[in-house]
């Protein structure tokens, strides 16, 4: 119950008294307080839901008060941990990237969809038509910069950016998966597939160095086999966080230079 009051009460906060002014990599992204920002008339943390493939979620699609919509904008899609798993809606925003964009929502001036997945033991991929409804839906009730559209998760949602990326390289300008597996139990899709089909979008990879879950090599795995595959390692970056262990979102999603990443990395 505490944690749902203190979600609804920085949500509120965000949504109602956030200003959003940026300037992005020498670009200015416009941040002017025009009549329509949002196609729909609405701003901060909107609560809505997709369903594909037969599988419903709910999510969270964040719009900065103050973006001009007339004009393409930027997507982040952001996946969670196990750990914010359910159907309440909203505490995926606790974890990750909602809370990095409620304290510096001026490093963000971008939309960002934040789904939550229902079950905790499925994989972000059982999912995979359900996330790519609610970026199909965001295309259509904002103008949204296709060559701008990238994926970001933590954990098993880090496993997310492996398995969703691979489905979809084409639409992808830029994944940064934290703490990610790829095949944390056998049987499951390994770095050598990854890296075929993710190999020409730019990555940056976060890890604690001393993560207990998913050990830091599921990380050097699937970036030596990216850069095997794609004979360079001029679009790959790998942040190891020293001392840390597997809670290393918090330092990610810190970094100033992330945001940028996410909506300037060109397609390849």
């Amino acid at each position: 119950m505490r944690l749902a009051l203190l979600i609804a009460a920085l949500i509120f906060i965000v949504a109602n008294c956030a200003g959003v002014f940026s300037a992005l990599g020498g670009q200015t992204i416009p941040m002017t307080p025009a009549d329509g920002a949002a196609e729909t008339g609405q701003a901060g943390f909107l609560f809505k839901s997709a369903t594909g493939d037969g599988r419903t979620i709910t999510y969270v699609e964040y719009v900065p008060r103050g973006l001009d919509l007339s004009r393409p904008a930027p997507l982040v899609v952001f996946l969670h941990g196990s750990g914010e798993c359910g159907e309440d809606g909203q505490k995926q925003v606790a974890v990750g990237i909602g809370t990095n964009i409620i304290w510096h929502a001026e490093r963000w001036p971008c939309i960002v969809l934040i789904p939550q997945k229902p079950v905790q033991r499925a994989q972000w991929e059982d999912y995979d038509g359900a996330v790519m409804q609610m970026v199909a839906q965001a295309k259509k009730d904002h103008r949204i910069d296709a060559d701008r559209i990238s994926l970001t998760g933590l954990s098993q949602g880090g496993h997310g950016v492996w398995s969703i990326g691979m489905r979809h390289p084409e639409m992808w300008c830029a994944l940064a998966p934290i703490c990610a597996y790829a095949d944390m139990h056998g049987g499951g899709t390994r770095a050598e597939e990854i890296a075929e089909k993710v190999k020409s979008i730019p990555v940056w990879c976060f890890h604690g160095e001393r993560d207990p879950v998913v050990p830091v090599s599921q990380a050097h795995d699937v970036l030596d086999a990216i850069r095997l595959a794609a004979r360079t390692s001029e679009h790959t970056r790998l942040t190891v966080y020293p001392g840390v262990g597997h809670e290393a979102w918090d330092k990610a999603y810190a970094e100033a230079d992330l945001p940028r990443f996410l909506m300037t990395a060109k397609k390849k």
